[in-house]
């Protein structure tokens, strides 16, 4: 309903905080972003946050991940969830400069872009890109680094249910084969570095599964880069 509302006030007022209501200020005031978005403590490889993050969590001590590291901006939650809502399925465009910002300013996410040969979204489905009109992955890839961003070179060759509505188990198989390399630019791949950007991680299935074929093209490094991690992988 909050969201709603402020999406209703956009346009006379464009310039209002979208959580407080603060204006006249950026879409996220100082405030807000001091408050909801204090950098927290996660796990190096799938970005949960923990108690110390000076080693990954045990469930990533015990599996193997083609990702070799993970960064969040911020938990998946309040006000960030709205935000998210907002931008990707209410045709808020806008938003990937102010969330791109934030990720940023996330620890370690400026070492990595500078680390980075390419900087990758993830990939819509023809299907879903024409049903939302834009991958919000590629606005936030964009935002984050234009002279690397690189649409294209990832592909999703098969279209898939939501993953938020599959439960964990089912995630994992769902996504399973869903993506691929552009032929024509496994060379440009071969031993880079490449922050692989996405807006949500949830369980982590979809980064892992994208994950595999830069690993075949013989990526070097991935580094997963979201903009909010949910707080349980379930």
């Amino acid at each position: 309903m909050f969201f709603a509302l402020f999406q209703g006030l956009a346009a006379r007022l464009p310039s209002r905080c979208a959580v407080c209501h603060a204006w006249p200020v950026q879409p996220l005031c100082e405030a807000c972003i001091g408050l909801f978005a204090q950098p927290r403590p996660r796990c190096t490889r799938c970005a949960l946050v923990v108690a110390d993050a000076a080693q990954p969590c045990p469930a990533c001590l015990a599996a193997a991940s083609p990702l070799d590291a993970a960064l969040a901006a911020v938990s998946y939650g309040y006000p960030w969830a709205g935000v998210v809502q907002e931008f990707k399925f209410r045709a808020q465009p806008a938003w990937a400069r102010s969330m791109a910002l934030l990720m940023r300013s996330a620890p370690w996410v400026e070492p990595a872009l500078d680390a980075a040969d390419w900087v990758l979204p993830m990939p819509l489905s023809t299907q879903r890109l024409q049903s939302r009109g834009f991958n919000q992955a590629w606005l936030l890839a964009q935002a984050l680094c234009p002279t690397k961003a690189r649409a294209q070179w990832l592909l999703r060759i098969r279209d898939t249910p939501a993953q938020s509505r599959l439960a964990r188990r089912e995630r994992l198989s769902n996504v399973a084969n869903a993506f691929a390399i552009d032929p024509l630019r496994q060379r440009d791949l071969e031993g880079k570095n490449v922050l692989l950007v996405d807006d949500v991680m949830t369980s982590g299935a979809s980064l892992r599964a994208a994950a595999q074929p830069l690993r075949q093209a013989g990526v070097r490094h991935i580094t997963a880069l979201v903009f909010a991690r949910a707080e349980s992988s379930d």
